[in-house]
């Protein structure tokens, strides 16, 4: 029995879902639709959303938890939206902003030029702080983990692109010979 299929998803006020062969939700931030994952069927009554499997086979089950999980986020996202940040550690370390695209120095001997994907802003701050914006949790999350991957933390001095928060264990390094 699936726990988290079997919850209900509260619809707020300025939110639309349309449930068909694609399942489409509308939202004072924007518009996210996706193709209903096979064996589920989501149904709308009033301001709750349901989602239910067609029978209890493994594959079935799977999915039940799985499309319940991706019609939340898309709920979330056009209502509220999500956002990730990060942090840029290191001397010479920096992200500028240029239209759609983000330029990054970090330690190469050549800069870094990303564009940004539709539907995603990215703030950069003096300080390093670099925030991404979106209503895809999964764009979101995706093109944070693209810009933590040019630089990953360095794991003897900590220096890299690094999620707010996380917590990078620092090796010893080299002992002094006596």
């Amino acid at each position: 029995m699936s726990r988290i299929g079997n919850k209900s998803i509260a619809i707020p006020k300025g939110v639309t879902v349309t449930a068909g062969d694609m399942l489409t939700v509308k939202g004072p931030k924007g518009e996210l639709s996706r193709v209903i994952v096979a064996g589920t069927t989501v149904t709308v009554e009033g301001d709750v959303c349901r989602v239910g499997r067609e029978s209890d086979s493994r594959t079935h089950r799977a999915n039940h938890g799985l499309m319940r999980s991706l019609l939340n986020n898309m709920v979330l996202g056009v209502s509220a939206g999500f956002e990730r940040r990060l942090e840029i550690l290191g001397v010479g370390y920096k992200a500028q902003s240029r239209g759609n695209q983000v330029v990054f120095n970090l330690g190469y001997s050549h800069p870094i030029n990303y564009a940004v994907p539709a539907g995603i802003t990215v703030d950069v701050d003096k300080q390093g702080k670099i925030t991404i914006k979106g209503i895809d949790k999964e764009v979101v999350g995706q093109t944070a983990a693209i810009i933590r991957g040019f630089r990953p933390p360095d794991a003897y001095k900590g220096k890299g692109v690094r999620y707010e928060g996380e917590y990078i264990r620092l090796k010893a390094g080299k002992a002094a010979k006596a």
